[in-house]
């Protein structure tokens, strides 16, 4: 096979999680534009009809559902139903999760300072970020097993691998800002989940792989996209589109050698 096509996604479907986030959105075109059938899958289901309905528009192959990756139920009936209505699934993108933003639209957060973190929004993050990603993951697995083949890929952060960088939040004459702990501890726990299942299912032809992207810009204030760049080695923030060949990669046999790995695309953030 030559090497542009090793990268097609002729007759395979993706489910993607998380699919009306920044991200998500983008997956789901990258991996239509390879020519798989995608299933936008999020909790907002109205945004995720918006994010299929904008694809449909451009002759691609995209269907909407919503989800609760916290639920049992909701997952399965996910799953069920994308096998209802393409018979197989090839490809999961876990990309649900919570993530606290610092853009114009939530100047208004409280600090998610340790020392007073509210125990029911720590459990409400373990219960998205990871409980979320194992039901996903376990009702995909199941499918994949019975075709001999799949491709599972964990969205998680460069603070999974290194600890926030908390100045990035500071502001002159504002109450202290904080990346709340339970950001770093489940990104921490997604490479691990990653590791596990992709040697739990040696010789299976299930490939499992992390994704962790650095800072992708989303109208963040000048002083934050400033203080940003000034960590990266590209001097600069990502584009929402700059992830989408490391996507590609993994979901397609251009990484059919791959498994238990994390592809890290953060401008050089951990490499200093």
């Amino acid at each position: 096979m030559n090497l542009p096509d090793l990268f097609k996604l002729e007759n395979r479907v993706a489910v993607v999680t998380g699919a009306a986030g920044l991200l998500g959105s983008e997956f789901c075109r990258s991996l239509a534009e390879a020519g798989a059938s995608v299933v936008a899958a999020d909790l907002d289901e109205d945004a995720a009809k918006l994010c299929a309905e904008g694809l449909q528009s451009k002759g691609f192959r995209v269907a909407h559902a919503k989800v609760d990756v916290r639920d049992p139920g909701s997952v399965e009936a996910l799953i069920e139903g994308s096998l209802l209505n393409h018979h197989r699934l090839d490809i999961l993108v876990n990309s649900a999760a919570l993530d606290p933003k610092f853009d114009p639209a939530h100047h208004e957060q409280s600090s998610n300072a340790f020392e007073d973190y509210p125990l029911e929004a720590w459990n409400q993050a373990l219960d998205v970020n990871l409980t979320g990603m194992f039901l996903t993951s376990q009702a995909a697995a199941i499918p994949m097993l019975e075709q001999g083949a799949g491709v599972i890929i964990n969205i998680c952060s460069t603070y999974g691998l290194v600890g926030p960088d908390q100045r990035l939040y500071e502001r002159e004459d504002q109450p202290p800002q904080f990346k709340p702990a339970y950001y770093s501890v489940t990104k921490a726990g997604v490479l691990g989940f990653t590791r596990y299942l992709a040697t739990y299912y040696s010789g299976k032809n299930i490939r499992v792989n992390a994704l962790t992207p650095g800072g992708v810009f989303n109208d963040h204030d000048d002083e934050f996209v400033e203080k940003y760049a000034a960590r990266t080695v590209l001097g600069r923030m990502a584009r929402r589109d700059e992830l989408n060949g490391a996507l590609l990669f993994l979901a397609s046999d251009a990484s059919s050698y791959m498994t238990g790995a994390n592809l890290v695309v953060d401008g050089g953030w951990t490499a200093w």
